[in-house]
């Protein structure tokens, strides 16, 4: 038997772990996070349960990485599609975009998103991994995009507000209807309600996240 390039390897360390990150989003959003196991995601996902352990330190580290991989897939679907900002518009379509994508993610899949804003708040916090530095290059992209003079800045204060509307969205008890929260937010940026994709409206290409592949 040839043995396998290294490209090769590479390549199938990457399908297995973005398997594994799909079972993981798919059996939170289904299940919860306490009735999910590392087995039931190895399972989903048809790898062995040692598979996890060798890319994760653990379930929680799994998780954050999973929704920040969905976070930056779901962004990058929404400032990619059809047809693509142009002309003096492109900064305010830009941050409109990203805005709609995340609110999107909050009203969309709760349970998932409600779960990761409670990891972040745990003594653990805020995990730094591969996927939340993409999701972060396209975010500081998108404030250098809108026009800001500080992306760094920009940026911190765009993440901040961005997980303060998913909170208030997901907040038990006394959630915030996305639409008000939506228009607060655009009237942060000054951006019109037509901008991005308003609340009710199927994206012009019929395009849906479906995989994280």
């Amino acid at each position: 038997m040839v043995p396998r390039s290294p490209s090769v390897n590479e390549e199938l360390r990457r399908r297995s772990r973005a398997r594994l990150l799909q079972a993981t989003v798919e059996l939170i959003d289904e299940h919860g996070y306490e009735a999910t196991t590392l087995a039931h995601i190895a399972d989903r996902a048809g790898a062995a349960r040692g598979l996890i352990s060798y890319y994760f330190p653990g379930k929680r580290q799994l998780l954050q990485t999973a929704v920040h991989r969905l976070m930056h897939m779901e962004l990058a679907r929404g400032l990619e599609r059809e047809p693509r900002p142009e002309g003096e518009e492109t900064g305010r379509e830009v941050m409109a975009r990203a805005i709609d994508a995340i609110l999107g993610l909050a009203r969309d899949r709760p349970r998932l998103m409600r779960t990761h804003m409670a990891g972040i708040l745990t003594a653990e916090g805020f995990i730094q991994c591969p996927e939340q530095q993409r999701l972060a290059g396209l975010l500081r992209d998108t404030v250098t995009r809108y026009g800001s003079e500080d992306p760094e800045t920009d940026y911190r204060l765009l993440r901040a507000l961005l997980m303060g509307a998913v909170v208030a969205v997901l907040l038990p008890g006394a959630p915030m209807p996305p639409e008000r929260l939506r228009a607060e937010l655009f009237h942060r940026y000054g951006l019109d309600w037509e901008l991005g994709l308003p609340p009710g409206e199927e994206p012009p290409d019929g395009s849906r996240m479906s995989t994280l592949e």
